[in-house]
């Protein structure tokens, strides 16, 4: 028998779920820790509403600190306040305790937020939610259910495109377009590159748009769908809702991506043994794709698959550059890459964290002046932690004083996982974990000085 479904109830504070995979390793889990803000395929997590001065965002939360039980939530800032509302349950993952069913979020013309609720494959099925009111996180109600994991919803000014992947292969990538949200077109397949004829596919992608009107994604490939291989760099864009799509310079393409020497691949990496795990991508002003992703030589924590590079590789008009910022000592450390005017800047945990060759570390903010051709260490947000920081996420549209957030937790046991969100000058605020209010104010916390 099923417990009683929490969905649109609320939840005394703000809980973030804890994962272990359980691929173990003599460094540990392949992945484990605090996931709360996973994956990065989810995307995006957090949207600022200018209408409303609000900041909304979603995460996988749990019940109570001792419990593993994956609550799709969402959650609201006021920036006129400074406060938070209780959190709501948008879907009741009834006993899962996966954060790949983790959601995302987008918010439509009419303020109505939707949640698209990430799926597991063809185990799990993925779901849409609508806000029942405007601007407003009390109630929501399902308006489908399908197969959908890793969502990427965007708002245009076309209409609403959605990038997802389906386990038609392993992992194949997917868009969909609708104008009401109700009424989606049929599952238009992106890519989906086997190596040999007969062999199984698989993709991982992180998308954006640029000015409400160019969709572009990245996206590496998976040799006969093992994920645990994951190689190469692709990029694809449209700039008419998904009619046609293109190279960065314009190259038609036939859709879907089936062969690994796409004109669309940007990197060989295959070639070089290499394995990438991508992080994030922005435009530039001039609408210029950038990528932000770890290569490394294996899946496996620890030594053996290292250096773990943050690389970000552009397009300058021309050509494609690759800059190595920094090294981490995971795979699965992850960050969020920014673009405004001529400053470029990443947020994430590439400090080694209290857990030697866990998931998360400290977090720095890093700033390129020149286009994120040469970078720099700002600042340090995070010092001498108890527990790692990690899966750090931009907000759509971010405004001071939530420009991005964050869950903590023991990379490698069993934790309680506390969210935290933060502005570029280095301030820093826990959100409240338990409330007895409606709406309570985020403590400030100085995690540098730890």
């Amino acid at each position: 028998m099923q417990p009683q479904s929490l969905n649109n109830k609320k939840i005394e504070g703000y809980r973030a779920i804890w994962f272990e995979l359980g691929q173990k390793y003599p460094d540990g889990d392949k992945y484990s820790g605090a996931l709360g803000t996973y994956t990065a395929k989810h995307v995006p997590l957090a949207i600022y509403s200018e209408k409303a001065n609000k900041t909304f965002f979603v995460y996988g939360g749990t019940k109570s600190e001792n419990e593993r039980y994956l609550l799709c939530m969402i959650g609201v800032f006021n920036h006129k306040t400074g406060m938070v509302s209780k959190p709501t349950v948008v879907y009741d993952k009834q006993g899962v305790n996966d954060p790949h069913d983790n959601p995302s979020i987008m918010i439509d013309d009419n303020g109505y937020i939707w949640v698209f609720v990430s799926g597991r494959g063809q185990k799990r099925s993925g779901f849409k939610y609508k806000s029942t009111e405007p601007l407003n996180i009390d109630e929501f109600e399902q308006i489908t259910e399908e197969e959908m994991t890793y969502p990427q919803p965007r708002n245009t000014d076309y209409g609403y495109f959605h990038f997802f992947t389906k386990y038609t292969g392993v992992r194949q990538l997917y868009y969909e377009t609708s104008q009401d949200g109700v009424n989606w077109t049929d599952d238009k397949m992106l890519s989906a590159i086997p190596v040999h004829e007969g062999e199984k596919s698989g993709h991982y992608q992180i998308s954006n748009v640029y000015n409400s009107k160019i969709l572009g994604t990245f996206f590496n490939r998976h040799p006969n769908g093992n994920v645990d291989k994951r190689t190469d760099l692709y990029y694809v864009q449209t700039a008419n809702f998904g009619k046609s799509w293109t190279t960065s310079d314009e190259i038609k393409l036939e859709i879907p991506i089936i062969k690994q020497s796409s004109p669309s691949r940007v990197i060989d990496y295959s070639s070089q043994d290499k394995n990438i795990y991508l992080k994030d991508m922005e435009y530039d002003l001039d609408g210029k794709p950038a990528c932000l992703y770890i290569r490394s030589f294996s899946h496996e924590p620890g030594l053996l698959g290292g250096p773990h590079e943050w690389c970000v590789t552009k397009w300058d008009g021309e050509n494609w550059k690759t800059i190595v910022v920094t090294q981490s000592d995971h795979n699965y450390d992850m960050g969020s890459l920014f673009i405004s005017d001529n400053e470029w800047r990443i947020v994430g945990p590439t400090e080694n964290g209290p857990q030697a060759w866990g998931v998360g570390g400290e977090l720095v903010i890093w700033k390129s002046s020149d286009k994120g051709n040469t970078w720099n260490k700002q600042k340090q947000l995070t010092l001498n932690s108890d527990l790692s920081h990690s899966y750090v996420r931009k907000v759509v549209n971010g405004k001071t004083m939530f420009c991005f957030f964050w869950a903590d937790g023991d990379s490698h046991n069993f934790s309680k996982s506390e969210l935290y969100f933060g502005d570029f000058e280095g301030n820093t605020w826990k959100l409240p974990y338990s409330m007895k209010k409606e709406y309570e104010k985020p403590e400030k916390v100085n995690l540098s000085s730890f």
